[in-house]
């Protein structure tokens, strides 16, 4: 049997092994950019350069580990299919905010100021095909409300499902 030490040594040694690779391998994934126009509600439009992510390494890893990111840029999550999506915050640093987007480039629902480095499930409570992360704060300050809308590229390379 294991002493209380043992156990805690052992346990210890898991996870330097599990996290040793993290901000590595985040290294290791890379992304293309685009350009992304938002029109709010109100006919005003919002230009950002979004970083594609289009396979299930890059939706994995997204803006985890990163610690700054320009306020006209952002993150595009294509699922590949339109259902309902869950994200979480699990190793990103930066507050941001959740634009879940349908198909046709509708904002769907919106989340404000999700909590850096939070395992809090956040849900786009409807089927969308698309999350567009942008800097805390963005969404208030444009505006930028359910029922904007979104001008996906037309030439967004296609996305993988998983």
């Amino acid at each position: 049997m294991l002493s209380l030490r043992q156990a805690i040594r052992g346990a210890l040694v898991v996870v330097a092994i599990a996290t040793a690779g993290g901000p590595v391998q985040a290294a290791d994934v890379a992304f293309d950019k685009a350009p992304l126009a938002i029109k709010t509600r109100d006919g005003k439009t919002h230009g950002f350069t979004v970083e594609l992510a289009l396979t299930s390494d890059q939706r994995a890893q997204g803006l985890m580990f990163r610690r700054e990111m320009p306020a006209d840029h952002g993150m595009l999550f294509d699922f590949a299919q339109t259902r309902q999506v869950m994200m979480w915050m699990k190793n990103t640093f930066l507050p941001l905010d959740m634009l879940f987007v349908s198909k046709d480039g509708k904002v769907e629902t919106v989340h404000e100021n999700a909590v850096p480095q939070s395992e809090a499930i956040i849900d786009s409570r409807v089927p969308v095909a698309y999350v567009i992360e942008l800097n805390a704060g963005t969404a208030k300050r444009l505006a930028i409300t359910p029922g904007a809308r979104v001008e996906i590229p037309a030439n967004l390379p296609v996305a993988k499902p998983d």
